[in-house]
């Protein structure tokens, strides 16, 4: 079965990497937080947007572009339930999306090493 071969992730990969497995990390914890919150009778928002999140993570640590079109969704929806849920008060937006937006910002200058990534895939002839 012929195979196109992945080259070394360089440095730029690397960091992508450690950018991924944070990110996935933080996801981890958001979604197990709002399992608990849940279970105290709070906002799904945690644990939905955290399972996102850790997907994101997860796909941008194979290579894929999709973690990072995953995380920024998440990104997002994070700022839309801020909008609902403290309207235009903008001291409350800070301790809500200033992190998230950070971590944004170095998802979307990984996309193109992630887009590199993610057109080097094996190559299998008869797979579907």
């Amino acid at each position: 079965m012929p195979t196109q071969a992945r080259p070394g992730r360089g440095v730029g990969g690397v960091l992508v990497l450690l950018l991924a497995l944070v990110i996935a990390l933080l996801g981890l914890i958001m979604a197990l937080g709002g399992i608990e919150l849940i279970y105290y009778g709070g906002s799904w928002y945690y644990l939905i947007c955290g399972a996102v999140v850790a997907a994101g993570g997860v796909f941008m640590a194979m290579g894929r572009l999709m973690g990072a079109w995953l995380y920024l969704a998440a990104w997002l929806g994070t700022w839309l339930w801020t909008l609902w849920e403290v309207g235009f008060d903008v001291w409350g937006w800070l301790p809500r999306d200033f992190g998230p937006t950070i971590l944004a910002v170095l998802v979307v200058l990984a996309i193109p090493v992630l887009r590199r990534q993610d057109t080097i895939r094996p190559v299998a002839r008869g797979a579907v």
